[in-house]
């Protein structure tokens, strides 16, 4: 081989390569893949037995989703649900004796009189033919009712002891009332299954206050979940700016709207600052907004050691999954994962893989694949 051809080999064979290393790191990044699809503005993803999901829509259809990603049809028995706005058929979790009992939970915008609705927590059981709720009765609903089609908030987590803990937005035309004890806006709100209060919450017995009220000055909360050590951390939108990370604790109040770290939209100052005594800090803020939605914490090594015991939220924004470093309760690195579309909800599943959906008026159940 004359020089002029072994430079050009080589030089052919470096280029080669270099893009075989390129599409072989490539394969080797996890990647979105359909499950099911043509959903409309699904809200949240829920886990059955084999394999199964179940996958709310928020014109107010609840469906079950097989394995192998077919889609049945909508479950009878769904309560009327006031799908206007940022209103409808919202999340949706199993009971931890799921296996047993078949019980559910899930929240919704429930209709009032006047065109006036709230946040509604109802229990149902999945019929065993998968057709139908059951046995469905409505155990909260959040006083007052007001004319309003934003801030339902609405996610639910079981806790470590049992209980329920219900996010709730402030319903955006009475935002003062998130500083109020003596309503449910701007709360989150702990009940035991059957909708009664439990004894310890903090504010039973305290005059002018409603006992479900678990914490308090909350905007809208669109993420919620429990970490490893059972810690419950929340996420909440602000307004043009100030999406936050905070771990509520019981009794205390998150500021909105006397403390923020965003502004009106268009510009504006909002309250007091961003800090103010007897008011708690977030874990963390974003500001521009990413319209956080969705929230989980990764305990599986299905993506390697390194991702153990990270956060993921999702964006409905910018459209993508945000990973989320910690070093204890400290932020120290946030990752894009792009989806493209509105992320509206992100949960671990039983095999150790991060399932999302996406709001959009044909969404996606999708699963990020190692």
């Amino acid at each position: 081989m004359n020089p002029q051809h072994a430079a050009r080999f080589t030089s052919g064979l470096a280029v080669g390569l270099a893009a075989a290393c390129f599409a072989a790191a490539a394969l080797s990044q996890p990647h979105f893949e359909p499950v099911a699809s043509g959903f409309a503005h699904p809200w949240a993803v829920a886990f059955l037995p084999e394999g199964r999901f179940l996958v709310t829509e928020r014109p107010g259809r609840m469906r079950v989703i097989g394995a192998d990603g077919k889609v049945g049809p909508p479950l009878a028995g769904v309560p009327e649900v006031a799908a206007r706005g940022q209103g409808g058929l919202l999340d949706v979790v199993p009971d931890s004796g799921f296996a047993s009992n078949r019980e559910i939970y899930f929240c919704f915008s429930e209709p009032g009189e006047g065109g006036t609705n709230s946040t509604a927590l109802a229990r149902a059981q999945l019929a065993r033919d998968e057709t139908r709720l059951e046995n469905v009765k409505v155990i909260f609903s959040q006083k007052p009712k007001v004319a309003s089609t934003l801030h339902f908030g609405c996610r639910i987590v079981e806790a470590r002891d049992g209980t329920l803990l219900l996010t709730m937005g402030e319903r955006n035309v009475r935002r003062n009332d998130a500083q109020n004890l003596g309503n449910h806006l701007g709360k989150i709100v702990r009940l035991h299954k059957d909708g009664s209060v439990p004894r310890d919450n903090p504010f039973v017995g305290r005059s002018g206050a409603q006992p479900e009220i678990f914490s308090w000055g909350h905007r809208n909360s669109q993420g919620a979940t429990l970490a490893a050590d059972g810690t419950f951390w929340e996420i909440e939108h602000g307004p043009q700016g100030g999406d936050e990370i905070n771990l509520p604790e019981p009794g205390r109040n998150y500021g909105w709207p006397v403390i923020t770290y965003g502004e009106e939209y268009g510009g504006g100052r909002i309250g007091e600052g961003t800090a103010k005594a007897g008011m708690e800090q977030p874990l963390h803020y974003w500001v521009p907004s990413i319209a956080p939605s969705g929230m989980a914490f990764l305990t599986s090594e299905r993506y390697g050691a390194a991702w153990k015991g990270q956060l993921f939220v999702g964006s409905l924004k910018f459209g993508y999954l945000d990973r989320i470093e910690l070093a204890g309760r400290k932020v120290v690195g946030e990752h894009r994962l792009e989806v493209g579309e509105r992320v509206r909800d992100v949960r671990q599943g039983p095999d150790g893989l991060l399932y999302i959906v996406t709001d959009e008026a044909s969404g996606k159940l999708m699963r990020l694949v190692p």
